[in-house]
Order: structure tokens, then C-alpha cells, then sequence
């Protein structure tokens, strides 16, 4: 199967992977596997470690943990299955900018989960900018923080794909910290 660049679909200059929780995971994911694909990834809370997130995951998540464990994998229970698909092991395959937004009290994608992918692309000196929200869980709920995030990501995509976009700006009542 041809690629999306070289089949014509798109331009291969301005390919972007984006995606929240599992699909936060599929963008690192797609960067790490892809690095000669993608111009640049958004991963919105999505795993880097996923014995991490299976062990953080709620007690009365068992039934979909189950599903999961039979569809990818038991990550938390074996440590080479883990490093092999998790992506904070294969930072230094990733070569696009990433924009990372995380929510501190998430309890699926823990900040310490986000941190460790955070201090590896760091280590790696990767093009990275993160965003943490301090009232924010497993996804963004307040408007205030989803202006903001959602107007980051415009102008970053904007920065590394071309194309326009409406300068960001200070979102009033936004709890988002750069870190």
C-alpha cells in the first residue's frame, strides 16, 4: 500500500498525526514508527507507558482493562511487551515537533505518565511544547481550556504544516500552565 504522501493523497510535507487518549497513543505511536511520514504530532493525553496506565486505570475499569489486555496485549504484566509498544521507549526514533496537552488530575494518562514522556523527549532533544491543565481530567471539559488548547494546536499545525491560522492568545478564565 502506497503512503499518503507518495499515492497523491496528500501533500507528504504536511502530513500531521493528532489524536486524545488512545489516539494520543496511536500519534506517538505514528511518530516513532513513521518519523519519515509526519511533519508533526498532537497528542492529547495519550499513554506513553501503558503498564502505567493499566496499573493507574480505576478499579471498576476490570471489564475493559480485560477487553484491552485481550486485544493489545497484557502490557502490565509483561515487562517486554510493554517496552516494545510503548512509545516512551522509542523517543529516540521520534524526529517531529510534538504539542502535548495533558490534564493533572487525569486518572487513565496519570501526569506522571505524560511527565516521563515529557522528560525522555527532553533527554532526546526533541521539539516539544507542553501544556498541563490543573482542573482538567482525562479530557478537557471547561470551554475556557478547550479554546485554549484547541487554539495552540491551530497555530502550531499552522507553524509546521503552512497555512493560516488565527494567532493564539491568552484564553481568559484558562488554567494552562506551560511546562
Amino acid at each position: 500500500m502506497a503512503d499518503l504522501g507518495t499515492a497523491g493523497v496528500a501533500d507528504p510535507k504536511r502530513i500531521a498525526a493528532m489524536g486524545g487518549s488512545m489516539g494520543g497513543f496511536a500519534t506517538l505511536r505514528a511518530l516513532e514508527m513513521r518519523p519519515d511520514l509526519f511533519a508533526c504530532g498532537v497528542d492529547e493525553f495519550g499513554p506513553a507507558d501503558e503498564a502505567v496506565s493499566f496499573r493507574s486505570s480505576p478499579s471498576y475499569w476490570s471489564n475493559i482493562l480485560a477487553r484491552w489486555r485481550r486485544r493489545a496485549g497484557d502490557a502490565d504484566h509483561d515487562p517486554e511487551w510493554n517496552r516494545k509498544i510503548s512509545p516512551l521507549y522509542h523517543v529516540d526514533a521520534v524526529r517531529a515537533p510534538l504539542l502535548i496537552g495533558q490534564g493533572k488530575n487525569d486518572p487513565r494518562v496519570t501526569l506522571a505518565n505524560a511527565d516521563a514522556m515529557v522528560a525522555a523527549l527532553h533527554k532526546a532533544k526533541r521539539e516539544l511544547t507542553y501544556v498541563v491543565y490543573p482542573d482538567e481530567g482525562h479530557g478537557f471539559a471547561r470551554p475556557e481550556n478547550q479554546f485554549d488548547f484547541y487554539g495552540r494546536v491551530e497555530e502550531f499545525l499552522a507553524k509546521h504544516l503552512g497555512g493560516r491560522a488565527e494567532l493564539w492568545k491568552k484564553v481568559a478564565g484558562s488554567s494552562a500552565e506551560l511546562k
